[in-house]
């Protein structure tokens, strides 16, 4: 009985010590590489550090969509993680869908 609650304790030990943050919203114009690779799926520290890096020389990130412009980060991966991509402390607007347009013909019937 006691091996099984010191087993028990050690597991949550370990379970209460493991960061949660992966999915947790951050803000890609303040956080430092290592809270974007724990906290941004498909993100290690290496692109982590491309991001940090793409915003001291470029500025702040105006929009999630412009991760696409780092090597090795796409579309797909924006997508994934654009729930938890904050801007300055803000979540970025979803992207906008443009409504299509009518094609030119002749008018419905009984119009002119």
């Amino acid at each position: 009985m006691r091996s099984m609650l010191a087993a028990l304790a050690l597991v949550l030990c370990l379970v209460l010590a493991t960061p949660v943050l992966a999915g947790a919203p951050v803000d890609i114009n303040r956080a430092d590489a290592q809270t974007l690779a724990i906290s941004l799926d498909g993100i290690g520290l290496s692109k982590a550090k491309a991001i940090v890096e793409y915003r001291q020389a470029h500025g702040p990130f105006r929009s999630a969509d412009q991760l696409t412009e780092i090597k090795g980060i796409g579309a797909r991966t924006v997508e994934r993680n654009r729930a938890n991509i904050l801007l300055n402390g803000a979540r970025p607007a979803a992207v906008a869908i443009k409504p299509t347009a009518k094609p030119a013909g002749k008018p419905a019937a009984g119009h002119k």
